[in-house]
């Protein structure tokens, strides 16, 4: 009887020791870093994600469990041990050793553009028996870009090989106002200080000046996200972010300065997305990440006021693109000004419904409409 009493005793002391040891030194010398495979993906492609823990003291962790969120958009292959509402939230179990490490790397596909954090997570361990629980939060500092997947489809490129005739014909050529070679017949991407009055006259029919071309310097492309309607155009305007990351992929890579400029606000600064004019593939990084980090939820700058005095500026030395899903009054209004002015521009308007909206004669005439398929 003593003897059992002994050993209970003995066992209940053990049993507290290993409680109180466990209570003060769980955490030492244990390490979760929390991690994604690359830097960025482009939207529908595949990503991982690791999880490393590490045991570096004598002490075992019988279980270890590694909790921690992010966004719903990032959309994980395994479903066990995860959950999602607004969030995705993961809750994985370890059994970690003496000295030990372990990896375990998690599959996802980015499913939307944008930019993703995870900025910590929650460990929940416990003791040899599993009865008493110790809770701790780490911190973390994984970050992913997801890009725009750049839309350059066969209804795009035909409308860019039309447009502004010789433009990208001749590789990008522009006119030079300085250098004449002849006269020839007006076309409709002709604009009105192009014509030769004192000829039109003489042949009864509208005559122009034809320049020689001088290398194209600089396009510009102005992204209008503005979305305040009714009905809502969300999968229209991320459609457009892809178009206009198309247009600025496709004349970078023919050694074009390119800026691009949208009034959807950056999660990094809270202002409009204003990348300046540069060339070669750090620029198209650059963009790629500005339209990434660009947060639709929150509410648009107004894009005239944004970028009205820009868009006048320096006309005539660049070529001018708009992508815009809405066609909202103020909009119109700056485009009409655009063009009564005498520059030229395209704008690509996308549209998810097969009609095709009436625009004012002078705006329509710009004008690309991009059907979503």
């Amino acid at each position: 009887m003593i003897r059992l009493l002994s050993i209970g005793i003995l066992t209940a002391l053990l049993y507290l020791l290993q409680r109180q040891v466990y209570s003060r030194c769980w955490q030492k010398g244990l390490t979760v870093d929390i991690s994604f495979a690359k830097e960025h993906i482009f939207c529908g492609e595949k990503g991982q994600l690791r999880e490393v823990v590490e045991n570096r003291k004598r002490l075992p962790l019988a279980m270890l469990k590694v909790k921690f969120q992010t966004d719903r958009n990032l959309v994980f292959d395994s479903g066990k041990g995860s959950s999602t509402t607004d969030r995705f939230y993961r809750n994985d179990v370890f059994r970690i050793g003496s000295g030990e490490k372990v990896t375990r790397t998690l599959s996802f596909t980015g499913g939307r553009r944008g930019y993703y954090t995870i900025k910590g997570a929650s460990l929940v361990a416990s003791d040899l028996f599993w009865d008493a629980m110790f809770t701790a939060d780490t911190p973390a500092d994984a970050f992913l870009y997801v890009y725009p997947r750049p839309c350059l489809d066969g209804e795009l490129l035909r409308s860019l090989t039309k447009w502004n005739g010789e433009v990208l014909a001749r590789r990008h050529l522009l006119e030079d106002p300085f250098e004449y070679r002849g006269i020839r017949e007006y076309q409709p991407f002709d604009t009105m200080r192009s014509i030769n009055w004192k000829a039109t006259a003489k042949t009864g029919e509208l005559k122009v000046n034809q320049k020689n071309y001088t290398a194209l310097k600089s396009v510009r492309v102005f992204l209008n996200v503005q979305d305040d309607g009714v009905l809502k155009k969300e999968d229209c305007v991320e459609y457009a972010v892809s178009v206009a990351a198309g247009l600025c992929a496709f004349f970078l890579n023919q050694g074009i300065q390119v800026s691009c400029h949208a009034n959807g606000v950056d999660v990094f600064n809270g202002r409009p997305v204003d990348i300046a004019a540069r060339a070669g593939e750090g620029q198209m990084d650059a963009i790629y990440r500005a339209l990434a980090r660009m947060d639709l939820k929150k509410q648009t700058a107004d894009f005239c006021e944004s970028f009205k005095e820009r868009i006048f500026a320096q006309a005539d030395e660049t070529v001018t693109c708009f992508v815009s899903p809405n066609q909202y009054e103020d909009f119109l209004s700056l485009l009409a000004g655009f063009g009564e002015a005498g520059h030229t521009y395209r704008w690509f308007y996308p549209l998810a419904e097969s009609r095709e909206p009436l625009l004012p004669a002078g705006i329509a005439e710009n004008v690309t409409f991009l059907h979503m398929g």
